[in-house]
């Protein structure tokens, strides 16, 4: 038992290793707070364009939300961080994973925003109309907050995994916690800053965890 405590729970080294993984919990903060605005706000517009009946707007539009929630983000990231400066655009690090998140996350709130629209009753649409409103006044007044209630336990659990999807932006240089940890973990020779960023990782998600839950039971009670 005592060789498990020194193994995981080594309070010498974790009070070494603090320092570091608070600043990768920071920049994994950053990383999320930069992310998660960008994939819902490309999320919406694709989400919006799939409302159109042109079939020129529409294959398109298929085409790109299949294709980005077919990729791998880690290959996406990599080919945009090495390989678009070979094309004479070079985003650096932070523009790589703005990017990256922005087509691979924006496909999947764009999906599930999109079957948010497509729940609300046709016939609110109708009656707003009925009644005057433009159809942008339509869509942002009447179909849109409730599509957003529709699909809320759905965008809070994509949300959930984006938060921890952005561990990959070790890849392009951006120290977050798991690499902070990893780091950590390479030059003392033990797993204690691992277990450390997981419990980080826990304190960080767990109240988005319970308000999941809880958004699950409403609507399972609405039923």
């Amino acid at each position: 038992m005592g060789e498990f405590a020194q193994a995981f729970f080594n309070t010498g080294i974790l009070a070494e290793a603090w320092p570091i993984l608070l600043q990768g919990l920071w920049r994994t903060i950053q990383l999320s707070a930069l992310v998660v605005p960008l994939g819902l706000g490309a999320g919406l517009a694709l989400a919006l364009l799939s409302t159109l009946r042109n079939p020129w707007v529409r294959w398109p539009l298929i085409a790109f939300v299949d294709t980005f929630r077919a990729l791998p983000p880690l290959v996406l990231l990599v080919f945009i961080y090495a390989g678009l400066p070979f094309a004479g655009l070079e985003l650096g690090a932070w523009g790589a994973v703005a990017l990256g998140f922005l087509l691979n996350t924006g496909a999947y709130y764009g999906e599930i925003l999109r079957a948010g629209i497509e729940s609300v009753p046709r016939g609110q649409a109708e009656a707003a109309r009925a009644l005057g409103l433009s159809r942008s006044r339509t869509m942002t007044l009447v179909v849109l907050p409730q599509a957003v209630r529709n699909v809320l336990p759905d965008l809070v659990s994509n949300t959930l995994e984006v938060v921890k999807l952005t561990s990959i932006a070790s890849v392009v240089a951006l120290p977050e916690l798991l690499f902070q940890a990893r780091q950590a973990q390479s030059l003392t020779y033990n797993a204690t800053p691992i277990v450390a960023a997981a419990i980080l990782y826990l304190a960080l998600l767990w109240p988005f965890v319970r308000l999941l839950s809880r958004l699950e039971h409403k609507r399972l009670a609405g039923r």
